[in-house]
C-alpha cells in the first residue's frame, strides 16, 4: 500500500469533515473580503472537492 492509497483512505474516513472544512474557509475568505472574489472562491471550492472526489475515488 503506497502513500496515495493510505491518504486516500484516510480522506474517504474523513470526507464529511474535509468538505465542511472546504466550505467553511470558502466562507471566511468571503466575509473577510465582503464577497468581492465569491466567484474565484467557488470556483476554488468546486475545484478542491474535485480533487477530493479524486482522492477518495468518488470521481475517476
Amino acid at each position: 500500500m503506497g502513500i496515495f492509497d493510505k491518504i486516500g483512505d484516510l480522506a474517504k474516513q474523513h470526507e464529511d469533515k474535509i468538505e465542511e472544512g472546504i466550505e467553511k474557509t470558502g466562507d471566511f475568505v468571503d466575509e473577510k473580503t465582503g464577497g468581492k472574489y465569491a466567484e474565484r472562491v467557488d470556483q476554488a471550492q468546486q475545484a478542491a472537492k474535485d480533487q477530493l472526489d479524486k482522492l477518495t475515488g468518488d470521481k475517476p
